[in-house]
Order: structure tokens, then sequence, then C-alpha cells
């Protein structure tokens, strides 16, 4: 499905692509997951941007349905030269219990790759609805069920007051062996036209392609610069982020566009900075990170009141007879 594309989306990819010469990756269409999983936070299109720009995928099949039909099976073998189907090792059932890719292992063209561990989409979205601390969860009881239902109840933190403790729930362990994995291990060349362009990137997403791959088109070695936790929450609040460094870290190194990252970069450029990795040209977006911090919580409330409405109406589905 690819829905709010994460890291562990894109290791997934890597390792895809490392057990061939091309990857083909199917995007399952929005009626598709509806049927099957509840509606998508992400469109299609935007499911397709992001897919696109992971630098580990060769071609991208739109509309592809949840579950591995003959037809759709037949069609990957004739017309994509597909050699096999590879899925994660955690279970991919249709509502009727039965395993999506149940043809692909009758045929013997099923592979599998370790799915990665410390996120999901459904981690992310109870992620964003513990940001709101100052909601008390005495006014809805359902506020703090949901909350463990998508957190899974690990590092929820409600106090008597009533009110949650911020969004410190990952549990992704970064380590250098994943670190060199994600990264293209070269260098800019002695006379390439470094572009810099720094930011939170936080839960990565089509826009940030898009800048990066505009930014990408100035020069010939693109360097961005990934801002401490620190950073962004006290520029943007105390909840931000949501991904932490190393998480953001990761989605930034699997895009195409991106040659390197620096993996706490300072708020301000200094000219030891420019110096150091011959920078050419510093790039930004036309939002500013340094927004007014209450236009900005206005912002996030509005959004988060249609999310409320969203997971209510998606746990509605799911615990439907």
């Amino acid at each position: 499905c690819f829905d709010m594309m994460h890291y562990g989306h894109c290791n997934a990819l890597r390792q895809a692509r490392a057990l061939g010469d091309e990857l083909v990756v199917g995007v399952v269409s929005d009626d598709e997951i509806t049927a099957n999983k509840g509606p998508p936070v992400t469109p299609l299109h935007e499911r397709m941007k992001m897919v696109r720009a992971v630098k580990w995928v060769d071609d991208v099949i739109p509309d592809a349905p949840y579950a591995i039909t003959e037809d759709f099976m037949n069609k990957l073998f004739n017309e994509y030269n597909i050699d096999y189907i590879i899925h994660g090792d955690d279970p991919c059932l249709l509502p009727d219990g039965t395993d999506a890719y149940a043809l692909a292992k009758k045929a013997g063209r099923y592979k599998q790759i370790k799915r990665t561990e410390g996120v999901s989409t459904t981690d992310i979205v109870g992620r964003m609805l513990l940001c709101v601390r100052e909601r008390p969860v005495s006014d809805n009881q359902s506020h703090s069920s949901l909350q463990r239902q998508f957190s899974h109840g690990h590092g929820q933190n409600i106090d008597d007051s009533g009110f949650g403790n911020g969004t410190k729930i990952s549990h992704f362990l970064p380590t250098s062996r994943r670190i060199v994995q994600f990264s293209n291990g070269r260098g800019p060349g002695p006379d390439s036209r470094v572009v810099y362009i720094d930011g939170a990137f936080d839960l990565f997403h089509a826009g940030h392609v898009e800048i990066l791959r505009l930014a990408r088109g100035l020069g010939d070695f693109l360097l961005v610069g990934i801002h401490t936790d620190q950073t962004i929450s006290s520029t943007r609040g105390p909840h931000r982020p949501i991904m932490n460094l190393h998480e953001r870290s990761l989605s930034v190194l699997a895009c195409r566009y991106v040659d390197e990252v620096i993996i706490g970069a300072p708020w301000h450029i200094s000219k030891d900075m420019i110096t150091t990795f011959n920078i050419s040209l510093v790039v930004h977006g036309t939002i500013a990170e340094n927004m007014d911090y209450t236009e900005v919580m206005i912002q996030i409330h509005m959004l988060l009141q249609l999310l409320w409405a969203f997971i209510i109406s998606w746990i509605a589905l799911w615990t439907s007879p």
C-alpha cells in the first residue's frame, strides 16, 4: 500500500531490490485499500510519487490489486517479465482470512523479506494522535482507548491531570550498518556544484520529494541538512517532530535525488560549513521553518480534528460485524 510512506517501506524496497537486478513495485489503488483495510491516509497519486522517488525502485505499476489474483500474476510474469513476487514476513490477509499471496506461493514464485521493526503506518498515526497534550482525556473516554490501539500501548504516559507527555514513543535503534545500507557511499567530484538544503523533513511526504527534486536539478550533488529534534521542538512546538532525527534521516537518504545528508545540521549555516562541504548554492523553500507558532498550532489543531474523524471511521469499519 505504501500509505504514509516511511523508512520501513524504504528498507523493504531496499531488501527486495537486493534479491534481483530490477525492482518493479505495485501500488495498490485507493478503492482496493478501502475495501480491505479501510481508507488510506495518502491518495494514490501521492503514494505513486513517493514510491517512484525511492532510489531502489526501477518501475511502478499503478492501481495494483490488494490480492495477487491469477490474472494479475500472469500479467506480471508475461508483460513485466517478473521472476518473483516479494512481500514482508508479516501476514497479509484478506477480509475472509485467506493469504493474499497464496497463488504466488503455490506457483513457487514467492520470496520473503524481513519486516522492519519499530515503525508502521499505524504507529505513526498513533504518534500524531499523542501529540495533542492539551486535550483532557476525561472529556472523551474513547480518546485513550484509541491512543492505545494506535500506539500499541508503547510510550503512553497519561498523568493524573489527564494530559499526555508528548510523542516520544519511537522504538527505532539506529545502527551504523543501517545508515551505510541507505547511503550512496560516494562524495561530490572535485568540480561538482554542491547544492545545500536543510529542514525537518518530518513525516516525509510528496512535497518533500518535489522540493528535493527541484533542488537536485540546480547542481550536481545534493547535500541535505536534517535538523535535530531539539531544534524542531524549539521552532515548531514541544510535540514535534513526530519522527526522530535518525528516522527522518533514513527517509531522506532513501530519496533518489539526495546524495548525502548531515544528521543533526545546524539551524544557521556558517562560513566554515560552506567551506567544509564546498557548498555552491543554498536552497530554501517558500514556507519558512520559523512560521508563527500560534498560526502553526491552529493549523495542527484543525488537521487533528480531521484526523480524529478519520480514525474513528476507520475503527468503526474494522470493528463492524
